[in-house]
């Protein structure tokens, strides 16, 4: 019998779905009294999730914006509670660095802080996590999970899209600390309430079951490669040498300052854009593929998550090299 054929109640199923959420409990070390949800929706159904479940409609949250997903969060929750304001907000687009915490306006009534830890689009990331006191921080990971070591305890709720360090599309991990289940606002429909989730162990409804299995499928090849701590090395190292290739290049460049650049997505741009389509063609050329930056900024970026070798950023840097000597 498939993993699709399988019912989600039943203990074949049971059984795989307990084996991923204990090896992500010990890849990440979460402690035991957070909750680990599967649930579906994407980490923009957690935009609504988040203050559904911790704010009630007149409830207050304080949000960060340090690029395009963190604004689009903002943008979410303020449809749903008439208390979530802006704390501060990076210059940009482009966005080049993170404001330093000193200048952040928190209530220290908030329900919550949000931040997204790396913005996917610009390429900018968290140099470290901040500190926000009682207040529970929020944290979208979609794309930096299980890419680095993450101290859960400085969180109050974590959630990711499964789709760049997990697995398939269709899958969200939701970490939640035990204390800020139960709060949700009357009202919450049951597949959004987390407490709801915990208690049912994500089977609520019917989760996306085959996204599940592969996700522990993956959890494991991660164990196997040493766990966070190692795969975290040789991000760094890929990361490190597609920055200097760019640094030291009269031809690309990349605008984000480098105590916070992301380690997962680098974006870049030409000194001539009239070049974007000829260097876009020869990299498919060469098989590499989705180099095309994101629409709302243009340019280019390579994104390179656990699952990219580092040989594939050696090649981009090889033709990149080549390229700049053809055009430079």
């Amino acid at each position: 019998m498939s993993v699709m054929e399988m019912s989600h109640r039943g203990s074949e199923f049971r059984e795989i779905a307990q084996a991923a959420e204990a090896r992500l409990r010990e890849l990440m070390a979460i402690p035991d009294d957070y909750a680990v949800l599967f649930l579906q929706g994407g980490a923009m159904g957690q935009f609504a999730a988040v203050p559904m479940n911790l704010i009630g409609a007149d409830g207050t949250a304080d949000y960060v914006l340090t690029g395009h997903w963190a604004k689009r969060a903002y943008a979410e929750a303020s449809r749903l509670a008439s208390g979530v304001r802006i704390a501060e907000a990076a210059e940009g687009p482009p966005f080049t660095a993170i404001p330093p915490r000193a200048g952040w306006e928190l209530r220290p009534d908030a329900g919550y802080v949000h931040i997204t830890l790396n913005e996917t689009i610009d390429g900018l990331a968290f140099p470290d996590v901040p500190d926000t006191g009682d207040v529970p921080l929020v944290a979208d990971v979609s794309s930096i999970i299980l890419g680095q070591p993450i101290d859960v305890r400085k969180f109050g709720v974590l959630y990711a899209g499964a789709q760049k360090n997990i697995g398939p599309a269709g899958l969200t991990v939701v970490i939640v600390r035990g204390d800020l289940l139960g709060r949700a606002r009357p009202g919450t429909p049951a597949v959004w309430d987390w407490a709801e989730m915990a208690k049912s162990g994500s089977r609520l409804n019917t989760p996306p079951t085959f996204g599940w299995y592969l996700a522990g499928l993956v959890f494991d090849w991660l164990a196997d490669q040493g766990g966070v701590a190692s795969i975290a090395v040789v991000n760094r190292r890929k990361a490190a040498k597609l920055y200097a290739a760019i640094d030291n290049s009269a031809l690309f460049s990349n605008s984000v300052e480098p105590e916070f650049r992301s380690r997962m997505n680098v974006p870049f741009t030409l000194a001539s854009p009239g070049l974007d389509g000829e260097f876009l063609t020869g990299a498919k050329t060469d098989g590499l593929l989705n180099l095309k930056g994101h629409q709302a900024i243009g340019g280019m970026r390579a994104s390179i998550y656990n699952a990219m070798p580092e040989s594939g950023v050696d090649a981009l840097i090889d033709y990149m090299a080549e390229f700049e000597a053809a055009h430079g």
